[in-house]
């Protein structure tokens, strides 16, 4: 007797694995679902503070007027995706010192949970 209300015990306990598995599916669906949704957004964001550091690094080399850096950004900012509107770029170039700055936000919809990423791109550069 004491045979058979062990083997009853291990199939009560049979689809406990199961459950977990499922749960832990979900889980790991749920993490890959939200790093599709974020990554790409912060992605686009290293490049946009990349050219904004890499056009104010040069841009007094070049002697670009203010208009000329701010085309070049904004072309940049089309390019890459950007939701960001022309106020939020800000340039000023004077004697030998560029500043730029892009201030932005992205909506992210991960379908159960909705919030916004604020990003504050600014890259500066002064002559020797």
């Amino acid at each position: 007797m004491n045979l058979f209300s062990s083997s009853r015990f291990r199939n009560s306990e049979h689809g406990g694995s199961g459950v977990k598995l499922f749960f832990l599916l979900i889980l790991l669906g749920a993490m890959i679902f939200g790093a599709v949704k974020v990554v790409p957004i912060y992605v686009n964001n290293y490049q946009m503070q990349d050219a904004i550091e890499s056009e104010a690094r040069f841009a007094i080399g070049n002697r670009l007027a203010a208009k000329d850096i701010r085309d070049n950004v904004w072309k940049k900012v089309t390019e890459i995706g950007i939701p960001a509107q022309q106020d939020d770029l800000k340039v000023t170039a004077s004697q030998g010192t560029v500043q730029i700055s892009l201030d932005y936000t992205v909506p992210v919809d991960l379908l159960v949970y909705k919030f916004t990423l604020d990003f504050h791109d600014h890259a500066d550069n002064h002559s020797i």
